[in-house]
C-alpha cells in the first residue's frame, strides 16, 4: 500500500473520531432553556433584595420556602418526577437566590444606599412571577431529566452556564442553582 492510501485512511479515521467526539459532547437541546430560566429566576433576586432593603425584613423566610417546596413536590408527581429531586432542585434555587440577596445587601450596606430603581411589590408582582417561573422550571427540568445521569452532564452545564451571569455574584449563585441538575450516577 502506498503512502497516499494510508494517509487517506488515517485522515478519514481521524475525522470520524472528531465528528463522533463532537456529537458525543454536544449538550441536549433541553439544557439551554432550563439554564435561561434558572438565570431569569436568579435575576429576580435583585428585586427581592430591594424589597428586603426597603422593608428591613430578613432574607430568610422559612415558612415561604417550605410552602414553595411542598407545592413543587405536589407538582412533581403530576410531571412524573421524583418529589425528593424536585424538592432539592427548588431548595437549591432558593439558596442561590438568597446568596444574591445577601451579597447585594452587604454591598448596599457598605455604600449606605441601594440603587435608585423602581421597587415592584413582593407579594403582588415578584412572587407571582416566581410562581410562573417555577412552573416553567419544572417542565424544563422534566425535559432535561433523562440527561441528568450522563457522564458529560457537569461539563455541559459548566460550558452552557459560562456566559449567562452578569457578574461574579450571579455567577456563583448560578453555580449553586445548577448544583442539583446532574446526579453523577450513570
Amino acid at each position: 500500500m502506498s503512502v497516499k492510501p494510508k494517509l487517506r485512511i488515517l485522515c478519514c479515521a481521524g475525522l470520524s473520531l472528531i465528528v463522533l467526539d463532537a456529537q458525543a459532547s454536544a449538550p441536549p437541546e433541553t439544557l439551554q432553556p432550563l439554564l435561561v430560566t434558572l438565570n431569569e429566576r436568579l435575576n429576580i433576586a435583585d428585586l427581592v433584595a430591594l424589597t428586603k432593603w426597603d422593608s428591613g425584613k430578613p432574607i430568610q423566610d422559612s415558612p415561604r420556602e417550605a410552602q414553595v417546596i411542598a407545592n413543587a413536590r405536589k407538582l412533581a408527581a403530576e410531571r412524573k418526577l421524583d418529589p425528593e429531586d424536585v424538592g432539592q432542585l427548588l431548595a437549591a434555587q432558593m439558596e442561590a437566590n438568597k446568596l444574591v440577596q445577601y451579597g447585594l445587601l452587604a454591598k448596599w450596606q457598605a455604600t449606605g444606599k441601594a440603587p435608585d430603581t423602581p421597587r415592584p411589590d413582593l407579594a403582588k408582582q415578584i412572587r407571582p412571577r416566581l410562581d410562573e417561573l417555577q412552573n416553567r422550571l419544572l417542565q424544563q427540568y422534566a425535559d432535561f431529566t433523562p440527561y441528568r445521569k450522563d457522564p458529560q452532564c457537569a461539563d455541559w452545564i459548566a460550558k452552557a452556564r459560562a456566559h449567562l451571569a452578569t457578574d461574579q455574584l450571579h455567577e456563583l449563585a448560578l453555580i449553586r442553582a445548577t448544583g442539583e441538575l446532574c446526579t453523577g450516577k450513570p
